[in-house]
Formats: C-alpha cells, structure tokens, sequence
C-alpha cells in the first residue's frame, strides 16, 4: 500500500504500477516474469511474452520480498537498473525500459551481503532512499484510524449498519502485540463486524488472546520500585559463584571453569564482593592437596 501510494502521489500516477512477490515464485519462472521470454525459449513458450519491467514501462515496479531472489536473478536486476535495459529469457534483442523500482523486504540485506546471499552491488543501487515501516505495535495512533476504516468498510460490504466502537476496545487493541500487524486488524475487525448483531462493538466480541491479560516472562519479572540493575546483576553473579564454587568443593579454578571465565577474573569478582570465605576454602585446600603429594 504504501508502494502504491507513493506512484498515485508521483508524475508516474498515469502508468502502471506493477508488483510482483519475488518469494512466491521459482527462480527459473520469477525471471520470465520479470523480463518475459521469447517464442520457444523454454517448453511451453509458444508466444513471446512482455515480462513486468515492460508491462511497467514509464510506471513503477514494486519489487516484494527482494532479498528472497537468488544470486543469477540478481545478476539480472542490477544490469536492468544500471542499464535501463532488458532482455527476454531465449531472445537476443536489448529492449530500453523507463521504469521506478521500489523495493522490500524483511531480511536484513547487510547479513544476506556478509553471508553471500545478496550482491552488494544490487544492494547499493536499490538503496537510494530508504525508509522502515515500523510494524503496528509501534504505531498505536494508528490504530483508531484503521479501526474506522475496516468497520466502514465490512459494514458496507455486508449490509450492516455502522456500528459503533466502545473505547474499551480500542485500549484492548493499543496494548495488543499484533504480530499479524495490519493484515490481523483487519480479519479481527472482518470477524467481529460478522458475528456481532449489537449496534456497539464491546471487549467482549474480540479473540480472547486479545482480551487476555499479556502473559510476562518468569525469566523477566516486572520491575519493582527502587530497582537496580548493576545491584542485581552483582546478586545474582555471587549466587552463581556460591553455587559453582560448592560444586567445585571450593577449588578456585575449578570454579572458574565452571563459570566460564578465567581465574584471575573469579579472583577479581570475589575481591569486589569481599567473598573472604572463598578464599580461606582455597587455602584450605591447598594445604591438604599438598600434604597429599608428599
């Protein structure tokens, strides 16, 4: 949508605007789509076919789910953009296009370069203006906006009445995750629009992982009044140090390795927490290791 608005808003608003999901389709069928194939280039191929950079030609082509194309697709992408110029899969011939690339994706494109998966080159000529859509748990001055929108929109759609939103509802939504973003405002709305014969949309027509109070993470607990990281971080390092160094039965390095960090660094960290009784145990220890060599 947000492609698409930028071509209505554009001078290219009278041509084309043409999209393709480059993860939805094979490697050998994404290129004849997108540069076309000549007349029996492949089985199959009875006719010549425009591919979507000609189909777009002086629009736009929104490239979807870029980083999902394979390296030989890409080889092909980054001569169309830096010549402006394609050729069908079988012909021969150099066909000129006019056409405004945006691009998307939700890979990170700097690790696919550093893995291999993604050629620099392409990288830097999409890259010309970038923005990030930021998902809808981010944007929860959006969701009243939409939530209008989407009631109109499947009220009209169904034959219904305009129904109204209780306030509750939309405090429901501002706290919800939403990991379907958009796509899952607009099922729920879809839904509760069908199901619902009152007037007004309430808590109690939604899904009840919606209604339901967000599960939190034991490993996280809520942060209490007065909290401290580095104090509790200190905390829990002298029980893991107290816990490694009872299985150690009190030997120092032993305990390190336990703990995975070097000796000298267990030494430092009992020396900051004033574990004197860490050290009295090692000393212990080595009196009796040493009576037992002799």
């Amino acid at each position: 949508m947000a492609a698409r608005a930028i071509h209505l808003l554009s001078r290219r608003a009278d041509r084309p605007f043409v999209s393709i999901n480059c993860a939805a389709l094979p490697e050998s069928l994404l290129e004849s789509e997108l540069f076309g194939h000549a007349k029996g280039a492949f089985t199959g191929a009875v006719a010549d076919k425009k591919g979507m950079f000609e189909v777009a030609q002086r629009g736009t082509l929104f490239l979807d789910e870029v980083g999902e194309t394979s390296p030989w697709t890409q080889v092909k992408l980054l001569r169309a953009l830096q010549e402006r110029m394609i050729r069908r899969v079988g012909g021969t011939d150099e066909i000129p296009v006019d056409v405004r690339i945006i691009a998307a994706t939700n890979l990170d494109l700097k690790r696919r370069i550093e893995e291999g998966k993604f050629r620099e080159e392409l990288y830097y000529r999409l890259n010309v203006i970038a923005f990030e859509m930021p998902p809808l748990r981010r944007r929860t001055e959006d969701i009243p906006l939409l939530v209008n929108h989407f009631m109109q929109k499947y009220c009209q759609s169904m034959g219904k009445r305009m129904k109204r939103v209780a306030p509750e509802v939309i405090s429901h939504f501002e706290l919800y995750g939403w990991p379907g973003n958009v796509r899952e405002l607009e099922n729920v709305i879809e839904r509760v629009v069908a199901i619902e014969d009152r007037e007004t949309i309430t808590a109690t027509s939604l899904p009840l992982e919606i209604t339901a109070p967000p599960k939190r993470d034991v490993a996280r607990p809520a942060i209490p009044p007065g909290f401290n990281l580095m104090a509790h971080i200190d905390d829990l390092s002298k029980g893991y140090i107290y816990e490694a160094r009872q299985l150690a039965g009190g030997n120092l390095r032993k305990t390190a390795d336990i703990l995975g960090v070097s000796y000298r660094s267990l030494r430092h960290l009992i020396d900051k927490f004033g574990l004197r009784e860490a050290e009295r145990m090692e000393s212990i220890e080595a009196r009796a290791e040493s009576k037992t060599l002799i």
